[in-house]
Formats: C-alpha cells, sequence, structure tokens
C-alpha cells in the first residue's frame, strides 16, 4: 500500500541527503523513481539535487512535473520531492491524489518551519496529509536537538524580519535549539 511521507528537518539535518539515498535504494532494487525539485529551488543547476556532502542526481522540476503525461506515472513505484516546504497546499494536495489514485508512494523531504517558526504553507498541509512523518535530527551548538532555523545577517546576528523565502546555506542559516534561536545565540 502506498504511503505519503514527510521527512522534515532544520537546516544541516542531512533531508537531501537522504532524499538521494531513498532514490538509491530504490534504484539499486530496480524500480523506477522520480526526483522532483520545486522550481523556487535554485542554489543548485536548474535539474539536478546536490546534498552538502557531494551527493547528487538528476531532477524534474515541479512546473515540468505539472504537465507530466499521466499515463506515465502508473509505471513509477516512487516519487521523491526535495524542498517540499516550497510547493503550494494545493500541490501537496495533488502529491496525496497521486498517492491515493496511482497507489504511489511519495516521499517529500523540507524544511518545517521557517526563519520566524512558521510552518510553511506546503509543510503545513504535509502535517495534515501525511501517512508517516519522521523528523531528520541535527544539534545545535550547544549539543541540545536544533529544531529551528535561524537566519542570520553577514555579522551572525539572527534576523526575525523579512520574505519568507531566501534562499541561501551556512551563509545565510543555522540550526538552533529553541533556547538559543529565541535568544538569537549562534555560537557560544
Amino acid at each position: 500500500m502506498a504511503r505519503l511521507f514527510f521527512r522534515y528537518g532544520a537546516m544541516g539535518s542531512s533531508k537531501t541527503a537522504n532524499a538521494l539515498m531513498t532514490r538509491y535504494n530504490f534504484i539499486e532494487k530496480g524500480k523506477k523513481v522520480l526526483l522532483i525539485k520545486p522550481d523556487a529551488e535554485t542554489r543548485d543547476e536548474k535539474t539536478k539535487i546536490r546534498s552538502r556532502i557531494g551527493l547528487e542526481a538528476d531532477c524534474i522540476l515541479w512546473s515540468e512535473f505539472k504537465q507530466y503525461d499521466y499515463s506515465s506515472i502508473k509505471e513509477l513505484d516512487a516519487i521523491i520531492v526535495d524542498e517540499v516546504q516550497f510547493l503550494s497546499e494545493n500541490d501537496i494536495e495533488q502529491l496525496s491524489n497521486i498517492v491515493d489514485e496511482y497507489d504511489i508512494s511519495v516521499f517529500c523531504y523540507g524544511l518545517r518551519t521557517d526563519f520566524t517558526s512558521h510552518l510553511f504553507p506546503g509543510s503545513k498541509r504535509l502535517m495534515e496529509l501525511a501517512d508517516e512523518i519522521e523528523e531528520l535530527k541535527t544539534v545545535c551548538w550547544c549539543g541540545n536537538s536544533a529544531n529551528m532555523n535561524a537566519r542570520i545577517d553577514k555579522d551572525g546576528n539572527v534576523i526575525r524580519e523579512g520574505q519568507q523565502i531566501l534562499m541561501g546555506a551556512n551563509d545565510k542559516y543555522i540550526s538552533l535549539c529553541r533556547k538559543h534561536y529565541r535568544e538569537g545565540k549562534i555560537r557560544q
């Protein structure tokens, strides 16, 4: 039976590496899998997904998938979506319909909350619809579990206002525990 999975974590929790490993495991077993990323994800090449540790694979953009021939979807064993937080609630509905109507498991990887600690719309809908929800863990500089995404400026100050989506990596974001996120403390 197909399922809708949401695997989320703070920045640096190896979400993309996990997505790419899941893809590899399906392919190694001779299964057909489709790898997708949102058009808003502009950090890598347009049709690549790349993890911080160097794993990478070809993918298609969400806009291409929306025009996908649904008769060929039936041939898939799994769909994997990276950076799923950038999808809309309607996009998540479409993914859940694929699970139910085509009996294809969909694995979604992304952030749960933004830099202001509010849910992304796509992540919110996944929290409501997913059959399985799993947090991928990472740690704060203090050693406690980091579940907050702090946006930082070039001087390392925590930024609390701004547009929800701003692409960046370690240069713009840091994972913190809730206490240090609240305090705005990014190091000892």
